[in-house]
């Protein structure tokens, strides 16, 4: 039997950052994002014999064990272990061999989500095969804390709802690890006009967000005003996108996506840098009215909002600075797996 799963990469459109603790703990945090046909695959298939067998066939990693309830933590291959791990301790595994393979449409270090997006598909293609009681928030949630707590990598909650939920949607976060997840009913026009002039452009560097992120948490724990401020800037943003897009008021994208990119320079250091700068400026020179940095920040992808037409001058314009536009459309379906017999 094989059980395979996928989940989908999202972008952030607004708030991105305010669901990092101990920011949402401590003043709430929105985030809107919306997911993309760009995915993170996990398939696992039973094997005679009791070894584990671990790969990730994007980078070119594998592992094998003797089979055991408990497989190290060493830095590589560690979202696979974790889950696995975390599944033997809370649920228990039938001793027997398996294959566990992973595939991640974008790099890792991109900003759209890939590290959470694959902890929720391998949780997915164990849930598929153990038949787990999990609801989309009980694997939003798992996967969160096995990352967050488990593996104690840094970051924020939106990741994993918006790949276990799928589609459009304005999420809350609170203390406690509370989690809201609010689905969009966006007209499909609006979307249509949205995907239209979105454009997805891949800066072609990655960065490591964890450090970016922990300078970002030590701000709030610090009282750093400007980059407390920044955040509560940009949740205010978050709504503004909101009621922008549900409303039909397309031609207000654009800024509003500007406002935050102002904003979130605040937030920490190298967020930015000196060819995210020459990107933005370009990028508008062109045509766009505004864009942002996906993710943490410091490399990976970018989008800009680019109004009639624009976005072809926009991509002919970014060549020049060695990335590549990435094409995508939003995707409606979260979590999703299935068995082959």
């Amino acid at each position: 039997m094989i059980y395979r799963s996928r989940a989908p990469l999202r972008i952030g459109l607004a708030g991105g950052g305010t669901d990092v603790s101990p920011y949402c703990d401590t003043y709430g945090g929105a985030i809107l994002n919306a997911t993309i046909s760009l995915y993170a695959k996990a398939s696992i298939e039973l094997l005679e014999d009791k070894k584990i067998i671990l790969q990730a066939l994007d980078r070119n990693e594998q592992e094998t064990f003797e089979w055991n309830k408990s497989l190290p933590i060493t830095g590589k291959l560690d979202l696979l272990k974790g889950v696995y791990n975390r599944i033997q301790k809370d649920f228990g595994f039938p001793k027997k061999g398996f294959q566990l393979s992973t595939y991640v449409d974008a790099p890792a270090g991109s900003g759209l989500g890939t590290s959470s997006t694959l902890v929720v598909a391998i949780i997915g293609a164990f849930v598929e095969m153990l038949k787990l009681p999990l609801g989309d928030y009980d694997i939003a949630h798992y996967a969160y804390d096995i990352e967050r707590n488990d593996l104690n990598l840094a970051g924020g909650r939106q990741d994993q709802y918006a790949a276990t939920f799928g589609g459009v949607n304005f999420m809350e976060f609170y203390e406690d690890d509370k989690v809201i997840v609010n689905p969009l009913r966006i007209r499909q026009e609006y979307l249509n006009e949205l995907e239209n002039n979105l454009l997805l452009y891949y800066t072609s560097t990655s960065r490591e967000s964890a450090k970016i992120i922990v300078e970002q948490q030590k701000n709030v724990t610090q009282r750093n005003e400007k980059s407390i401020d920044a955040m509560h800037q940009l949740k205010a943003q978050s709504k503004m996108m909101k009621e922008a897009l549900l409303k039909g008021r397309l031609n207000e994208i654009g800024e509003i996506l500007d406002f935050g990119f102002q904003q979130k320079r605040n937030m920490a250091h190298n967020i930015s840098n000196s060819l995210i700068e020459d990107i933005y400026i370009a990028a508008k020179q062109a045509g766009a009215t505004g864009g942002k940095i996906s993710g943490a920040g410091g490399g990976g992808f970018m989008i800009f909002y680019c109004p009639n037409n624009s976005c072809y001058k926009v991509a002919d314009t970014l060549k020049k600075f060695g990335g590549v536009i990435h094409p995508y459309q939003f995707a409606t379906q979260g979590l999703d797996a299935w068995t082959i017999g």
